[in-house]
């Protein structure tokens, strides 16, 4: 009988770094204002809870969006973050009031993108997109790592140029392929971007059209793992931002 034990451990000097310390405030921070406004704007659609307070609206009837907070707020951390002295707990706090701002901010991204009040369409989901990406790279950053890390490299000029090069190739590949999130993550860990080119590529991505013939078994597969993958992401996008608006059907 043969057993595996898998065990993570973080680093033994994890968070002692101040910088490293307040990324993580940030991060936790980001994440927890995230989910608040994500969960209390829920309740405000549901039917279920009326007692739940609402939007905020100014005497003429104008909608003020959270995003409008969140933007506020990272201006006035971000200030003060550069004007006061740079010592504890002033940088945790600064770094936490900044990471609230973010998250009501990244909230509705989309409306950013779009300007226009999508926060309930199916283009809202954009936000949880961009959500999720500042919650890989923050991670990422608050863990130790950064594009290209070369820092325990001893080779050549030469061989850290080809290394960097390899990585960006990887992740570049692996974007044609359709996987953009494996893609990011990929410049930060290159075997990432490694399994990602290693699978079928997605049947809307350039490297299928290129590469699978129309009605070929490998398109057939793409697909069916695309749909397959889709319904998986929809009902995840369901559980966590609610399901969105339908537009009314003519008629």
């Amino acid at each position: 009988m043969f057993a595996i034990v898998l065990e993570l451990r973080l680093p033994a000097h994890f968070l002692d770094l101040k910088g490293q310390l307040d990324g993580f405030v940030l991060l936790g921070a980001f994440l927890a204002s995230f989910l608040f406004i994500r969960t209390s704007a829920r309740l405000m659609r549901s039917p279920r809870v009326p007692w739940w307070p609402g939007s905020v609206k100014t005497s003429g009837g104008l909608h003020i969006h959270h995003l409008v907070f969140g933007i506020v707020l990272l201006l006035l951390t971000g200030f003060l973050g550069f004007a006061v002295a740079r010592s504890s707990p002033w940088t945790e706090i600064l770094a936490g009031g900044f990471g609230i701002g973010a998250g009501l901010t990244l909230d509705e991204f989309a409306l950013w993108v779009h300007l226009r009040d999508v926060y309930w369409a199916e283009e809202g989901r954009s936000s949880v997109d961009a959500v999720v990406v500042a919650t890989l790279i923050g991670g990422l950053i608050v863990c130790g790592l950064a594009p290209f890390d070369l820092r325990h490299e001893a080779g050549s000029v030469l061989a850290l140029i080809a290394l960097v090069l390899l990585d960006l190739l990887l992740a570049v590949v692996a974007i044609f392929k359709g996987r953009r999130l494996l893609a990011l993550i990929g410049v930060f860990l290159p075997v990432v971007s490694l399994a990602a080119i290693t699978r079928l590529a997605s049947p809307r991505s350039p490297w299928a059209r290129w590469r699978y013939a129309p009605g070929s078994r490998k398109l057939e597969r793409a697909e069916r793992r695309w749909h397959r993958g889709s319904a998986r992401r929809h009902r995840l996008m369901d559980a966590i931002t609610g399901a969105p608006n339908r537009p009314a059907s003519d008629g």
